[in-house]
Parts: structure tokens; sequence; C-alpha cells
């Protein structure tokens, strides 16, 4: 026995030395030397050390001297003494397992708080007393919320696997917990790697807590053997499968990413004859004990899980370890990985990588400091070889031969020869496992499928109507018929009928096995004369959904009779001006490609088509008298609002009409035009005396010399005023003066 055992064994109190001797406990580990030395009894410790090192049972020794004291059984349970906080249940539980042996002869009552168990019996629990808790962060806080606990009189509080917790989401929970806790409580932070969070939390809910590191690169996982397995893509499955076969392992577990994964390598692995259990997230917290103690009890050989059985799962026999597919980092490797190997036992970690996955498997190997030997997985021959092996080498031929079999023996010697018997044990022996698989090569292309022969089709009861599916009536078929899959060519699924085509020469197997009735699982079966007419387009489709009444059914799109490709030709040119003569000489003037043409520039929002036209001028509406600047207007028909006028001396003061186009009387003056407008004339296409071409830059500030002052409306009193004292001036004035007595 190691010299360091002995002097750990003497400081340790008499109940635990006694649990130890009887789990067969002759040496401890590294972190289990380090927790028990008496300088760290009842100092806060952060501890890390590698996934398999015994941490268990490193902080239940460590604790004791806290919970215990100078007595070495406990008194009567009342409220809590000890809290140990772990991420997962399953961890939880087996945290439970582990002190309740090392606590037993103590008089220890522990207790569980885990989600996905009934809550009304764990209160019931702590109400009776419990001297130790092992609780999950959710369901603790949830427990201490409701007041079912009380942590007043906590004197340790081990917090395991920290770092998972806090990549879980737990912090808020953790913070909340430690809050309701005594300050001069022991406390025990156990992770795999101290990171930054975890050092905030070490240094806001410990006192000048020890670190104890027990970690050591270059043995990292040293019991643990490393295999990288190169498979093609679609070989993924059959690589697990002879992986499995290869080894042989008591337990194994297989690990994949996702929940659907899990369900898909569970369904293949039962159905090639393993005794295999699923553990995920979605099962209930008893489904996953029930699967977890399966492999315990040797009742299932292999387990599917998620990631959620990567942290802290111990299974005494487990030795090999499956990565169907590889995990996102290499920190949940090394957990995963972590499962076997554990305690100074020996393990295998494989894992399945495709051309794809390559890079990845390399960092991720990397990352974790380990190296691996890449080799290709298990071939087909490989997996019997290794049978052979495994069957020369068992006891079967050494052990002394059992009694009362003696005539059993001597029969079977005097009927068949050596050779016979040597078949049927190798048959038999070869029925007891599952076949291996044929892996193809890697960058090889599939083989072509070999042509299914002469065949008979058979109907079957039920269609898509009636949910039949082609992964349901394949395997029904087989079991029931005494048939294999390789016997099953085409199944087509019907609205109403099923079709099934089989082998011509596994037909009269089939037929003896489902008997007279031709039924399987409720389901008649009829065998056809020739292969059923099969509607390849399947039934019509109806009328969409909130369609008219009475309109065309939503059938398979019409195949068109044109070529792909063929486009219908436009009616009307792309463009309607005319292509620029690019072999014409260029000429001098403006940037665009344009000709020139005689007469003024066309107006941008009236260009014409052809060039050589000159614009059309646009006819404007004739504005009323006033709004005009040059008083009476100078078309339009002869109206009341034009009143605008002058008089005549030779007349007698008579109002002359200002008619449109008639020059103005004698002695009278032009109207004078804005300084700066432009000559009518120069409009294009318009008439002299025509209004002004163009806006004006501002408002006059009065009348102009020679024109009438502006006149509004000629119903009002104050515009008929202003009209008669326009009547009386010559040619106007610059500015106007109201008549007196005017209002």
């Amino acid at each position: 026995m190691p010299r360091p055992y002995k002097q750990r064994r003497r400081t340790l109190k008499q109940p635990l030395r006694a649990a130890l001797d009887a789990r067969g406990y002759d040496t401890l580990t590294p972190v289990q030397q380090a927790l028990s030395d008496p300088a760290v009894e009842g100092k806060d410790l952060l501890v890390s050390a590698q996934t398999g090192s015994g941490k268990t049972l490193a902080f239940g020794l460590a604790m004791a001297p806290t919970l215990l004291g100078d007595s070495d059984s406990f008194d009567q349970a009342a409220s809590p003494l000890a809290l140990v906080i772990a991420p997962t249940r399953e961890l939880a539980l087996q945290v439970k397992r582990e002190l309740t042996w090392l606590y037993a002869q103590t008089g220890a009552q522990l207790s569980s708080c885990v989600g996905g168990m009934d809550m009304r019996d764990e209160r019931r629990a702590l109400a009776r007393g419990a001297h130790i808790v092992v609780a999950t962060p959710g369901r603790l806080r949830d427990h201490v919320m409701r007041g079912s606990i009380d942590l007043t009189q906590l004197r340790a509080v081990v917090l395991d696997e920290a770092d998972e917790m806090l990549d879980l989401g737990f912090r808020e929970d953790l913070e909340f917990i430690l809050g309701e806790t005594p300050e001069d409580r022991q406390t025990l932070l156990l992770s795999a790697t101290v990171s930054a969070p975890i050092s905030k939390l070490a240094k806001n809910y410990q006192r000048d807590a020890l670190r104890i590191d027990t970690k050591s690169e270059h043995s990292q996982h040293a019991d643990i053997e490393y295999r990288a397995m190169m498979v093609a893509d679609r070989d993924m499955e059959n690589a697990v499968i002879n992986t499995l076969r290869f080894y042989e392992a008591p337990n194994a577990i297989v690990f994949a990413n996702t929940r659907a994964m899990v369900g898909r390598l569970t369904t293949r692995l039962s159905n090639r004859g393993f005794q295999v259990v699923a553990l995920s997230g979605e099962l209930s917290q008893a489904e996953r004990s029930h699967a977890l103690q399966a492999m315990r009890d040797g009742r299932a050989q292999v387990c599917v899980a998620t990631d959620v059985a990567a942290r802290g799962i111990d299974l005494p026999s487990l030795d090999l370890v499956v990565h169907a597919e590889l995990p996102s980092n290499h920190e949940t490797m090394l957990h995963r990985s972590g499962r076997t190997g554990r305690a100074g036992r020996k393990g295998t970690s494989a894992l399945i990588v495709t051309p794809k996955s390559r890079r990845k498997a390399e960092r991720i190997l990397q990352g974790a400091k380990v190296k691996a030997d890449w080799t290709g997985a298990p071939s087909a021959d490989e997996v019997r070889a290794r049978d052979e092996d495994r069957m020369f080498s068992h006891a079967i031929w050494t052990d002394p031969l059992p009694e009362g079999e003696d005539s059993a023996r001597a029969r079977l010697v005097e009927t068949f020869d050596a050779e016979r018997l040597a078949a049927a044990y190798l048959s038999l022996y070869r029925a007891q496992h599952s076949a291996p698989e044929e892996l193809s090569e890697l960058g090889a292309k599939p083989a072509p499928r070999k042509e299914f022969g002469p065949s008979i089709w058979f109907s079957l009861d039920g269609g898509r109507a009636a949910g039949a599916e082609p992964r349901r009536l394949l395997p029904m078929l087989c079991t029931a018929g005494d048939i294999t899959k390789d016997d099953i060519g085409a199944i087509r699924i019907q609205q109403t009928q099923s079709y099934v085509q089989i082998r011509e020469g596994s037909v009269p197997a089939f037929l003896k096995a489902l008997g007279d009735e031709m039924q399987v699982e409720g389901t008649s079966i009829t065998k056809l004369d020739k292969p059923p007419q099969l509607d390849a387009k399947g039934p019509p489709r109806g009328p969409k959904p909130g369609g008219k009444p009475g309109g065309k059914p939503r059938g398979p799109k019409p195949e068109w009779d044109k070529p792909r490709g063929d486009k219908p030709a436009y009616d009307k040119p792309k463009y309607d001006k005319p292509k620029r003569d690019f072999d014409a000489p260029k000429h001098d003037g403006p940037k665009h490609d344009a000709p020139k043409h005689d007469g003024p520039k066309p107006r941008k929002n009236n260009a014409p088509t052809d060039w050589n036209d000159a614009p059309e001028p646009r006819q404007r509406k004739p504005k009323p008298a006033s709004k005009m600047k040059g008083g009476a207007p100078k078309s339009g028909p002869k109206s009341s609002r034009y009143a605008a006028a002058k008089p005549d001396p030779t007349r007698g003061g008579a109002v002359e009409e200002i008619r449109p186009g008639s020059k103005p009387a004698s002695g009278g003056d032009k109207p004078a035009y804005r300084k700066g407008a432009a000559n009518p004339s120069s409009r294009p296409g318009g008439k002299p005396g025509g209004k002004p071409f163009g806006k004006g830059k501002g408002k006059p500030t009065g009348a102009e010399p020679g024109r009438a002052p502006k006149v509004g409306k000629p119903n009002s009193k104050k515009n008929k005023a202003r009209a008669a004292a326009a009547a009386a001036t010559k040619g106007g004035s610059k500015s106007y003066k109201k008549p007196s007595g005017q209002q």
C-alpha cells in the first residue's frame, strides 16, 4: 500500500476509513490526497482537476471535518449542514450515491433536489430533515423562494463543475443561492478549468481561498487511447456499428449532437441486435435514470446520448466512447472522452471523421493537446478476425467440463464428425453477434445498384390516406415474411393502396411465413398477377382554398410544347428614336449627337419626336383682366371682365373699347413692358402683340408710364372707383391717390 495513503488514512475519521476499506480503496488519486490533507481543513478551496480524477470523493473527504467536528457521527437531522450544487440531474444523483456510501456509518441523512422529480416528495424529505442536500441550481432556487429549505445553518457549500454551470447560464441562480447562505461557511469550488468568470465567482464568494491544481498537461487523459477514423460521408453509421463490434466493450457511449440523431442511431443499433438505450434532454428524469441503471446492471450495452451525459457520468465498465458527430470544441471532447479511463482504468475514444470534417477534428485535437492515431474505421474483415481471436481466447476452452452433460456430448461426437461440429459452433457463435458492415473506400464513387431481377408484386390494404409509409412497411414485411430488405424492391404508396415488389426467389418463403390468412398486423396482402398501374402524377388536387366555385382543379403543371429558350418577338421596336449614324461626320456644336436644325431650340418638356420639326406653340388659357399686366386682353371674347378702357376726347369722353389686335388710338401710348422682359415677337410661333414670353423678376411697385394701373374685379365698388380714376388720366401715373371723399 503506498505510503501517502497510509499517512492520509490515519487522519481520516473512523467511519470514513471503514467505508473506503469496504470499497477496496488502497490508494488515493492526487486530488483526493490534496483535499484530505489536514492543512486544508476548514479552508475555502479553488480546485481544478482533470475529468475522472475522483473529485466527488475528494470534496466528500474535505468537508467531513467541518461537518462532523470532533464527533464521528451526526446528530438528529434538522436544517441542512452541507449543500452540493451540480449542473445536471445525472451528476447530482451520482454525487448523492457516492456520498451515501462514504457517510453511511456516520448516520448522515441525504436528500436531493433536482429538476424532473416530484417537488412534493422533495419538500416532505426536507421537512423530515437532512444533513447533506445535493441539488441542481434551478430546482434549489425554487425551494428557497418557496421557503421549503433553510440555508442559514449551512457549514459547507460545494460547487461541482462550476465552469459547466456558468456555461449553462446558472450564474444568477448561484449568486442568489450563495446570498442566502451564512458568510462563515466553507466554500469548495471545483472546476475542470479556471477561467476569468470562475476567478470572479471565487473572489466574490470565497475568503482567502487556496488554489489547488492537480492537472498535468503532459499526463492529460493518459489512460485513454484516441483514434481518429476516416470514413466516407455515407458510412458514418456503418463505422459506428463496426467500431462497437470491433471492441465489444461491456459498456459503450455513442455521442451525437442532436436529439434527432440520437433517435436515429438508437433505432439503427436496436435493429442490428445491440442492447441500446437513449439519453437526451427530451426524456423525463425517470427515463434517464432507468437508462443509466440499465447500463450499470448490464442489461444494456450501448448508450446513445447527447452532451447531457458528457459531465460527471461514471459507469463502472465503460471502456469505449464513440464520437459519431464531432463536438463543438475541445473542452466538450475532453469531457466526453473522460467518461472512460477513469480511476486508473484504460479506455478508448474513437472519433468518426469524414473528409469534410477533417480540419475541424485536427483543430479539436490540437486544442485538447492530445495525440490521436489516424486510421480507418474497422472493416468487416477486421471485425471477423477479431471475433475469431475472442472465440479462441474464450475461457470455455480451458474451464473444466460441466457435469451432467456427458450423454449429450457423447451423442454429438458419435453423430457428427469434427468438421460438422466446428461448422455448427461457428454458425451459433456468429448468430449471437451482429454482422459487420461493408465500408466503401475514401473517395470512391458509390457502386451502381444491381438489377433487381424477376419479381412479384403484392398489394396491401391502406395507402397514403391511412398513413402508410415505406419506413414502416419495410421492417413489418421483413419481420412477418421472414425476408431481408434486399429481397424487397420498390415500395409504392398510393392513395388507398400500397404495392410492394418482392424478389421472385423469395416469394415461396414469404407466402409460407404469412400462412393462409395473408395478413400482417391486421393488413391484408394480395398477390398480383401483373405489375400494378401506378399513377406517377398522383391524384388531382382540388381547387385552391378560397377559390371560385367550379374553378379549374389544381393539378400538375402542363408541359410546354415550345422548347426552352424560345421567346416571343416584340411587335414594337424597343426605341422610337432613330439610331445614330456613326459613319456621318461629326459636327460642331453641343455635345449631343442630334443633327442641327433651323429654328429655336426645342423645350425639354415638349421635345419633338422628329428633330427637323419645330415645336408647336403651347396654347395658353387667356387670363382675366384683373391678372393681366397690360390692361385689356389681346385676344379672347368680348366680356365685361375686360372693361379696362381709355377716354376718347373726340367722342365726348365716351369709353373706347380696346379690341384684340387693334392699334391704340391717336395720342395714345403703347403699353410698356417690364424691364428685361422678352419681346413677344421672339417667341416661336407667337403673334405680334401677344403676351410677353417668360416670367418677370419680382413684382412691380406701381403702375408704369403709359399703362393703366392694375384693376381687380369690376363687381367691386373699390375697383370701379379705380377704373374711373384710371379713365380720368392719360397714360397713367407713377403713383395712385385715392379720390377725396372715397371710402
